[in-house]
């Protein structure tokens, strides 16, 4: 028999894990928890749109388990529901994926109430987010433990038209790098993934379906299921190990 000790190092299994995933209905999170699912892990998600709930629940339940509720995180009450009924559902919890998001454009052409619903769910709800996986990993310390949160190369890749969305994600940049040094003696393992441009229905109206399919075809942008590959990668690392920051970018893009 071959001693294959040094050509790989152990992978801990997903299956058996419960993980939530905010913005899971569509996009990055929906493949994120569609793989989660076939892997045996126990998803609980969360979306605004009823009908896209009802549909990635269709999809993840073809392949696996899951669950989830219609709700905006923005809403304390709402995000605070999301994880009371995630936490019932799936009996503890020790895999986070925060990752609802909604676009933010140059700040001179938003309003005042724009800014600040964009603030509340792309920096607070994944604040709030964090802190509230935090609580409930501690609660219960048996088993790996894993926050993952879902930022942008737009935290990088400066321009006028993205001021607002650029510096929150920066914000969360930040953030997460900080958090992994807090909760890593605690076994909680924090990583970011930094996506480029992906297909998702949070590109419309700026670039419409057929655009974006032309684009994955010309590999000058990503799948969501591209991302989902990576979250699967750094869940699966040894516990000693964390992937601190991983950067995904379509193969011939030049700029965001």
């Amino acid at each position: 028999m071959k001693d294959l000790s040094d050509a790989h190092t152990d992978e801990p299994p997903l299956s058996g894990r419960k993980a939530i995933v905010t913005g899971g209905t569509t996009g990055i999170g929906r493949a994120i928890a569609v793989l989660l699912a076939s892997e045996g892990v126990r998803v609980f998600i969360c979306g605004r749109d009823p009908d896209h709930l009802a549909d990635a629940l269709e999809r993840i339940r073809e392949v696996g388990d899951g669950a989830g509720i219609a709700v905006d995180v923005a809403r304390p009450a709402d995000l605070k529901r999301f994880f009371d009924e995630a936490k019932a559902y799936l009996g503890g919890l020790d895999i986070a994926v925060i990752n609802a998001a909604i676009p933010a454009g140059a700040l001179s052409e938003m309003t005042e109430e724009e800014v600040r619903y964009a603030i509340a769910t792309d920096f607070t709800a994944y604040l709030v987010s964090a802190h509230a996986a935090e609580q409930a990993m501690s609660a219960d310390k048996d088993g790996p433990a894993d926050i993952v949160l879902i930022g942008s190369m737009s935290a990088h890749v400066l321009g006028p038209g993205s001021t607002v969305y650029a510096a929150i994600k920066a914000g969360i940049a930040g953030f997460a790098e900080a958090l992994r040094r807090e909760l890593g003696p605690k076994g909680i393992k924090v990583s970011l993934v930094e996506p480029g441009k992906t297909g998702a229905d949070m590109q419309y109206p700026d670039i419409p379906a057929e655009e974006q399919r032309r684009m994955i075809h010309e590999e000058t942008m990503l799948r969501a299921e591209d991302i989902a590959v990576g979250v699967h990668y750094l869940l699966t690392q040894p516990r000693r190990a964390v992937v601190q920051q991983l950067s995904i970018t379509p193969r011939r893009q030049a700029s965001e």
